[in-house]
């Protein structure tokens, strides 16, 4: 034990006792090799009696899970493993979950495994390291993990990462069964890499710890290296993904039903009510939302990362809900719907409304396999280009207008992106293999398109400032053509109309 620590306020034993540490106490042979215990300031304990420390050790009943099954996705995982394998032949590959970071003081963020973990190994635990060592025919794989709290030293009740502060782990023999891999003590992992010998992969930015210990095994060069096949290999997704991504837009659909059954309480609020009413739904059904919500009512609707959802909601107005469910599994959504906040389209609302439908309609037609990447985009582009010069707001012809990206002005962003484990997934893949690739089936993508006019904008008649309109569907490409994963929700201005009449009504 890497020295006795709690980080919950209040009533932990954060003093030393009788001199010394709380480990010198319960654990006397290992006190020189422990650091001394993390004081508070203004903690209610000021030790730990010999009685009650041997009264802590004895009295717990064993509560290993002997029934076990595999995760779901373990076929998968394993699949992954030895593509990663027969890419990097005889060379060490380290790959960490990352660890808890400070929020304020003494509390955490919530934990996100990195991506590439937990697409390895299915694993989400903090301080988790996937290590693949070379061996003749490949890699063995083993899973670092911190084991169980030791009950005979007092971790368990007295650190503050023992299980009584922050919940049972699982054992290192259960987590072999969960996950098909075998798996060893983490804490003896940073030695163990610094005897290291041979070339060294590590996937860099989410463990200080076990980067410093393979600080000079490594390059930047071999590590960007494993960062981008690992980015690449999830531009096509396997069918346990492509089921995960429908879990979360399905849930995701139900987030939107929810958002406009209650908007009269938004109303009567702030967009807050908005994305408190679609976290529910994330959490209920899911592990979280999938990004920052996006609830922007009015001229909010024209910033496009609006996430501090603290504006008024109007009725007359629309209102801009881009959000995602995430899976348990880290697979996001990423579905905007532009509604009328009363239920109804203005004339001006629904004339930019239906240019932005038209545009999506031409986007989501051009995405099939063997298709460029960039077609999609291009085809939303032209059509929304030829509406702004049709309305007289830019100067045509068309082709000069596209040309030159004058519909940026107001259009602003790229058509989709890539998505998965991330909103913006594969985003260290190579150009060449992404924006300027081709489609396969198995991909999955946002299309995207939307009109902003901001409310300062003096080039354009004043009805149509502080309107901004964007319709996002996750679209999976197929081998015949493609399906709209969020076809659960309506995107003509009609049937968006009906579908909240019926939900309110």
């Amino acid at each position: 034990m890497e020295g006795v620590h709690c980080r919950i306020q209040g009533i932990s034993p954060d003093l030393p006792c009788r001199g010394g540490t709380v480990s010198e106490e319960l654990n006397p042979e290992a006190a020189e090799a422990e650091e001394p215990i993390k004081q508070r300031k203004n903690g209610l304990y000021p030790g730990v009696s010999d009685e009650l420390a041997e009264n802590m050790k004895s009295g717990w009943a064993d509560t290993e899970l002997h029934d076990l099954r595999p995760i779901a996705q373990a076929d998968e995982t394993a699949a992954r493993r030895a593509a990663l394998s027969a890419r990097f032949p005889g060379e060490r590959i380290v790959v960490p979950a990352g660890n808890l970071k400070t929020r304020s003081n003494d509390t955490e963020y919530a934990f996100r495994a990195s991506v590439e973990y937990a697409y390895l190994t299915g694993n989400q635990t903090e301080d988790g390291v996937l290590v693949m060592e070379p061996v003749a025919d490949g890699h063995r794989a083993t899973l670092y993990l911190l084991p169980r709290s030791d009950r005979e030293n007092g971790e368990f009740w007295l650190s503050g990462d023992g299980e009584l502060w922050v919940g049972r782990r699982h054992s290192l023999t259960e987590a072999e069964k969960l996950y098909g891999i075998p798996a060893s003590d983490v804490r003896e992992l940073a030695d163990a890499l610094r005897e290291a010998t041979g070339p060294v992969r590590v996937v860099r930015g989410y463990d200080a710890g076990i980067e410093a210990a393979l600080t000079d095994k490594v390059t930047a060069e071999r590590d960007e290296e494993l960062r981008v096949f690992l980015s690449e290999a999830r531009l096509v997704k396997d069918a346990f993904e492509i089921g995960e991504l429908q879990k979360a837009v399905d849930s995701t659909v139900r987030g939107f039903e929810d958002v406009v059954k209650v908007l009269d309480k938004a109303e009567a609020t702030s967009e807050r009510y908005i994305e408190g009413t679609f976290f529910l739904r994330a959490r209920v059904e899911g592990n979280d939302i999938g990004y920052g919500s996006i609830c922007a009512a009015g001229p909010h609707a024209c910033t496009l990362h609006w996430v501090r959802n603290d504006g008024p909601v109007r009725s007359g107005d629309l209102l801009l809900l881009d959000a995602g469910v995430e899976t348990h599994t880290y697979y996001t959504a990423d579905v905007t719907r532009t509604l009328p906040i009363n239920g109804s389209f203005s004339e001006i609302q629904r004339k930019i409304y239906d240019a932005v439908y038209e545009a999506q309609e031409a986007g989501i037609a051009a995405v099939k396999p063997g298709a460029a990447y960039r077609d999609f985009h291009d085809a939303a582009q032209r059509v929304l280009a030829e509406k702004l010069v049709e309305w007289g707001l830019v100067e045509g012809p068309v082709e000069r207008v596209l040309e030159l990206g004058l519909q940026r002005r107001w259009t602003l962003h790229g058509t989709g992106h890539m998505l998965g484990m991330d909103v913006h997934d594969c985003a260290a893949a190579r150009t060449e293999t992404y924006v300027n690739g081709t489609l396969e089936p198995g991909m999955v993508l946002t299309v995207e398109p939307g009109l902003y006019f901001q409310a300062d904008d003096l080039t354009v008649p004043e009805e149509y400032r502080g309107i901004g309109v964007r319709i996002e569907d996750d679209i999976l490409v197929t081998d015949d053509g493609n399906k709209n994963l969020s076809d659960g929700l309506p995107r003509r201005s009609g049937e968006v109309e009906a579908w909240m009449a019926g939900l309110k009504g």
